[in-house]
């Protein structure tokens, strides 16, 4: 089935659906065994703060907010230092993704890849030659999506929580 998806500003009025997103992928990650967003983190809150940065992103499908994620042109400083392998550029200035999070209804429609594409297309608009985005050892399901979008895995970042993940990056 053909789903319409819009990509656009997240806002405040989003608040309550970004974090039922976030609790809904929190309850995905625990029941599939992963680690990853077992805590607080990310919740409604950290989507206010990403509409107040203008970094916060909602996918609409069919109307109706399908997913949330955070998506700008800037520097990460966890990206500052990589082990057991090497970024493919050496750009202090790239597209980020954080925090993705797709209503389990809504899994396997591409809306993922639809915000990789959206934000390609500002990096392009920008002069910006590459993605970087990074995920849990465990979240194979990212990991696929990244690859699937021409992601290649370059080594492993250390997180503010001193947590590891597996960083990727993408040339434009």
């Amino acid at each position: 089935m053909n789903h319409t998806i819009k990509i656009r500003a997240g806002r405040c009025a989003d608040k309550e659906r970004a974090d039922r997103l976030y609790t809904l992928a929190r309850t995905s990650l625990k029941t599939a065994g992963i680690d990853q967003w077992q805590g607080i983190y990310p919740n409604g809150d950290d989507f206010i703060q990403d509409v107040n940065d203008n970094r916060a992103i909602v996918m609409e499908q069919d109307g109706a907010v399908a997913g949330v994620a955070a998506a700008y042109i800037g520097h990460e400083p966890t990206y500052d230092k990589i082990f057991g392998g090497q970024w493919l550029t050496s750009s202090q200035t790239y597209g980020i993704i954080h925090r993705i999070a797709v209503n389990p209804c809504a899994r396997n429609t591409g809306l993922a890849s639809t915000v990789i594409a959206h934000l390609q297309k500002q990096c392009l608009q920008a002069g910006i030659c590459s993605m970087r985005c990074d995920t849990h050892r465990d979240n194979k399901a990212m990991q696929h999506t990244l690859e699937k979008n021409g992601y290649k895995k370059c080594g492993i970042i250390i997180v503010e929580d001193g947590s590891e993940r597996f960083a990727y990056e993408k040339l434009i």
